[in-house]
């Protein structure tokens, strides 16, 4: 068995990466989209917040069927599966 034993923690990677940027958010039930302005243990914040219905090709420059949420969203860390920057808003 190998296993790895050095532990290194590294300040602002993950979503703290992140701030200030458009992000993507592929949660357990929707997609959201917007900038991230708030992250804590629990949520972070999106400002300028979009719910994502349909994508389109992943290639493609914009979403598809992407429509803006009139207040900023909070969301729960726990329910976000994945997240990246994205130009698509």
């Amino acid at each position: 068995m190998k296993k790895i034993v050095q532990v290194t923690e590294v300040d602002g990677e993950g979503l703290e990466m992140l701030l200030g940027k458009k992000v993507e958010l592929f949660c357990l039930n929707y997609i959201y989209a917007g900038t991230l302005t708030g992250v804590n243990k629990t949520c972070i914040l999106i400002e300028d917040a979009y719910i994502v219905y349909e994508t389109g090709a992943f290639g493609d420059a914009k979403y598809r069927d992407a429509q803006k949420l009139p207040k900023p969203r909070y969301v729960q860390i726990g329910a976000i599966e994945s997240f990246s920057e994205t130009t698509k808003i």
